[in-house]
């Protein structure tokens, strides 16, 4: 069976979402969920521990090959796909969707450090 895996990779987290083709959610999970607090949950560790306990749980139900698709800017996006491929998943397709502004709403203030 085929499925999707939606991985969101921000600053603060990473949240994998896998769907079967008709966009209905088999398994989920995040580094938070994972057990990972603070700021740990924005290494690529915690995106590979979550990824590994969402793909068993979408293993279970059968999905053997996806389509990957990321979006942000966190540090868990290789570390996502590294996982699934050791999981035994089949890839497809690997998107970024990350959305960008085609020049949207001012931008806000620069930050100074």
């Amino acid at each position: 069976m085929d499925g999707k895996v939606y991985i969101t990779a921000t600053f603060n987290n990473t949240l994998v979402t896998i769907t079967d083709t008709g966009g209905n959610t088999v398994a989920w999970g995040s580094a938070g969920a994972a057990g990972f607090k603070g700021a740990r949950r924005a290494t690529p560790f915690a995106a590979t521990t979550a990824v590994e306990a969402t793909i068993r749980k979408a293993q279970a139900a059968g999905i053997k090959e996806v389509e990957v698709f990321l979006k942000g800017p966190g540090a868990g996006r290789e570390a996502a796909l590294r996982a699934i491929k050791a999981a035994g998943m089949r890839m497809k397709l690997i998107a970024d969707i990350t959305p960008l502004p085609h020049n949207g709403p001012r931008a806000s203030k620069r930050r100074r450090v």
